[in-house]
């Protein structure tokens, strides 16, 4: 049954920041085979060389070793561990250009650039784009990109009942509990609002704002930037695609989508991504807004949404119900939610 809240109250975040994390990144280079008549130099990211005293054979072959590690970020193709090669590390602490996250089972590789890591399927391509819907390039311009914290977001308070972001991370602490230390997908994530407040807050050991929008990421950065006390080794910018979200399944602990869901070429297929990366237990936490009361009772209403959708890529919910059936759906359970006008939240999980 929905909740009703009211009198809402801003709450302040704490002040003091958890040093605790988790180490994502495990050792995984692989030994190299050769002909015993060959001689191998090894030579080490110190330059340390180790010589076989035997006379070589053979010409001389010399093995680069590189550091690698690998994280719960996966090939968007065949939803592998992705390999992190060099001596990176996977944090917005470090400027992602240079980067290459390698796929050792389709061999592609992604590179990050100045901002973020680019691991949608096209990534990589200099002639090759797909043109998503209406509501999904639209966040691609600079100057929605530059807008979107600067007043828009604001305006869903006026007009949807949205009752900010603090106050809204108030109340999604309760249905994140079970995923408190470990790491959240903080996915349609926009400039990066809800991201920032993750982090801040110390309660996960790994934040990943995740947008299909290059200049949202890019906003993202330069917020960031502008704090200098920002605790940016617990961050990761990556760009994919909702529909093909770049994690190894059951790896994730929560996934949170601040008003993203209308935006959505194909909610159904978004959720059902989030329900495939979610661990058992995983928590999925969205806000959106619902046009029930009046609109409810329009004649056509809804079969005349799907043309609406169908065109723009742009969906709006008329009920409760309808959310608890997408969740449920897509293999996830124990829905709940909390109303506050249009405003609704919800929550649901994975089976254990």
């Amino acid at each position: 049954m929905a909740a009703v809240i009211s009198n809402l109250s801003p709450v302040s975040l704490p002040s003091q920041l958890s040093n605790l994390r988790r180490c994502f990144f495990k050792p995984c280079a692989r030994p190299r085979l050769f002909d015993k008549r060959i001689f191998a130099v090894k030579i080490r990211a110190s330059s340390t060389a180790f010589v076989d005293t035997k006379p070589p054979t053979e010409p001389i072959v010399v093995e680069n070793e590189v550091s690698s590690s690998k994280s719960i970020l996966a090939c968007p193709i065949c939803y592998e561990s992705l390999t992190l090669i060099g001596d990176h590390v996977l944090s917005v602490s470090e400027s992602a250009a240079g980067s290459t996250l390698l796929c050792n089972t389709c061999k592609k590789s992604f590179y990050g650039n100045q901002t973020h890591y680019d691991l949608t399927v096209a990534s990589g391509t200099k002639d090759y784009g797909v043109r998503m819907p209406i509501s999904t390039e639209f966040f691609r311009f600079p100057l929605i990109s530059f807008l979107y914290e600067r007043g828009w977001r604001q305006s869903f308070s006026i007009w949807g009942g949205f009752p900010g972001p603090e106050k809204e991370f108030e109340l999604m602490r309760d249905f994140l509990k079970p995923a408190l230390d470990g790491n959240i997908v903080d996915a349609s994530c926009g400039s990066g609002l809800f991201s920032r407040l993750f982090v801040q807050s110390g309660l996960f050991s790994l934040v990943i704002a995740l947008d299909y929008s290059e200049n949202m990421l890019q906003q993202c950065y330069e917020f960031i930037k502008q704090e200098e006390t920002f605790p940016k080794e617990n961050l990761i910018l990556v760009r994919a695609d909702i529909s093909r979200l770049p994690f190894v399944s059951s790896s994730v602990d929560a996934v949170h989508a601040g008003a993203a869901l209308p935006c959505w070429p194909s909610p159904s297929t978004a959720v059902a991504e989030i329900s495939r990366v979610l661990r058992p237990g995983g928590v999925f936490v969205a806000t959106t807004y619902i046009f029930d009361g009046p609109f409810a009772f329009i004649p056509f209403l809804r079969r005349k949404r799907q043309i609406i959708a169908a065109m723009s890529g742009s969906h709006f919910f008329l009920s409760e119900r309808e959310l608890q059936d997408l969740c449920t759906a897509c293999g996830l359970v124990g829905f709940t939610s909390i109303r506050n006008g249009n405003f609704v939240m919800i929550s649901a999980s994975k089976p254990i």
